[in-house]
């Protein structure tokens, strides 16, 4: 009885150590560089959560009403380093949001820039294609950083005898 609610246990540890692998996509997988879209409207609230942030909007659409819309963001350790603090963007905030939509068609978009009112520009880390006037998101380094962790865990792979 022992032994079988050890590998119980084991198992639900090992679905749970998977859990972030699992919840974490590219960009392509999931996001159509060729819908790209501009949402202005109201934070109603801004997640952060591993291993992207979300901020969800309200829209008002022409006719009034109100469209919720969800905006993926980079990692939170990403945003912080690029300026983000938890209190950067609070429910209330108008806000203008450049990206790309979800290929489901869902109002979902990945986020590439966050306009307030006031003009500052903060870049939420897509780097598809630039903005309008052909200028590259701030992050665009981010992604260099995901190439590198990948040779360092292939690096210690091989000096633990794990890789090939």
């Amino acid at each position: 009885m022992r032994s079988g609610l050890s590998v119980l246990l084991a198992g639900i540890g090992l679905l749970a150590a998977s859990a972030p692998a699992w919840a974490h996509h590219s960009f392509a997988a999931e996001f159509d560089e060729n819908k790209r879209l501009t949402l202005k409207g109201t934070v109603t609230k801004m997640e952060w959560v591993n291993p992207h942030v979300w901020i969800h909007i309200d829209v008002k659409n022409p006719d009034g009403t109100i469209t919720k819309w969800m905006v993926e963001g980079n990692t939170p350790n990403s945003l912080l380093r690029a300026g983000f603090t938890k209190r950067t963007v609070e429910a209330g905030a108008q806000i203008v949001v450049t990206g790309y939509q979800a290929k489901s068609g869902d109002k979902i978009a990945s986020g590439s820039s966050l306009t307030f009112n006031n003009g500052k520009q903060l870049s939420l880390g897509s780097s598809r294609g630039g903005d309008a006037n052909g200028n590259h998101p701030l992050l665009d380094w981010i992604s260099q950083d995901e190439a590198i962790w990948r040779k360092q865990a292939a690096a210690l792979a091989e000096a633990s005898g794990g890789g090939q």
